[in-house]
């Protein structure tokens, strides 16, 4: 299950309600990884690293995009 490489650019032309989505499924899929792992069923161990890379990136976008605003 491979997933398209989301890239700053593409985050940066987001509106700030598309960010917030693709936050909270990041999010979830977090909690989800981490339970995997905690039982011992995570099978790619990297997904954990580049997810919590992506939620930082979209939360970087994000605080830009407001001190942009504000």
């Amino acid at each position: 299950m491979a997933k398209a490489k989301t890239t700053v650019e593409d985050f940066r032309a987001s509106s700030a309600d598309q960010l917030g989505d693709q936050l909270s499924k990041l999010k979830k899929e977090q909690f989800n990884l981490r339970f995997q792992r905690a039982n011992g069923q995570l099978e790619k161990t990297s997904r954990i690293r580049e997810v919590r890379k992506q939620v930082a990136r979209i939360m970087t976008v994000m605080n830009e995009q407001r001190r942009k605003a504000g």
